[in-house]
């Protein structure tokens, strides 16, 4: 049975070097995250490496939900980004009609649903979403997660508004040598890539709980999950996010 780990267990083991701890401290422990950061980037984009190398800092903080969605309209610049999807690319485009804008770029990194801005200053990140903390636009309603045997639990807190529990799998860290296009040549490390987002359930402001299967977690393809509780716009697609957390197996040291 493997051993899931919450985002607040995660500032501490980032400290100790990633020791061991048991299932049941990782159902237990919990500590509201700072916020939540999602990059859309790509491999066969020149600008996105120092974004990249930005997450990955923001990751080893260990007090954000950190997620990186590889697109795929760089694709034909010579390089199929191996991580890249179809439904990655309409997230993002999903975000731009939130946000009023006419198109996507690379590297965006947005910040709990709510602002955007090129992702490639983790210190910048950092201080807008202490801001966004500080206006009340943080990470307000509480969310626990535990895996038990085959099946996760998920607890969602009370509060104000409607919003959708999204689940976002995702592979901790892989290493891709890029072979051809912009960045050919080099070895680059990816960390949080996503694999799939699901929404499993909606939220109308009072507690909730939710259990699913734990089968998609831990397989060949995703070894962690972020649970978002994200309102969506009048036309669907994604807005603020007001409570998250994240799951994974005993992470490999960073």
């Amino acid at each position: 049975m493997a051993g899931w780990l919450t985002t607040g267990t995660m500032v501490v083991l980032a400290a100790l070097s990633l020791v061991s701890f048991s299932e049941e401290v990782f159902a237990e422990e919990f500590e509201e995250p700072k916020g939540v950061v999602e990059l859309f980037t790509s491999q066969g984009c020149r600008s996105c490496p120092p974004a990249d190398r930005a997450f990955e800092q923001l990751v080893r903080q260990g007090d954000v939900v950190a997620l990186s969605y590889h697109v795929d309209y760089w694709n034909y610049l010579g390089w199929a980004d191996t991580l890249a999807s179809p439904e990655n690319t309409e997230r993002q485009y999903a975000y731009s009609k939130a946000f009023g804008r006419s198109g996507v770029y690379t590297p965006q990194a947005i910040l709990n649903g709510r602002e955007h801005l090129k992702g490639t200053d983790a210190a910048d990140i950092d201080r807008r979403l202490e801001r966004l903390q500080a206006e009340g636009q943080g990470l307000v309603v509480p969310i626990r997660a535990s895996r038990q045997d085959d099946h996760l639990s998920i607890s969602v807190g009370a509060g104000q508004g409607k919003a959708n529990v999204v689940v976002v799998y995702f592979r901790q860290h892989q290493t891709v040598e890029v072979l051809k296009g912009e960045n050919v040549g080099q070895n680059l490390d990816y960390w949080h890539s996503v694999t799939d987002v699901q929404t499993v359930g909606m939220w109308e402001g009072k507690p909730l709980d939710l259990t699913l299967p734990a089968k998609r977690m831990g397989d060949e393809k995703s070894d962690g999950c972020a649970i978002l509780l994200q309102a969506a716009d009048d036309e669907g697609n994604p807005s603020h996010i007001v409570g998250a957390t994240v799951m994974m197996e005993t992470p490999k040291t960073l």
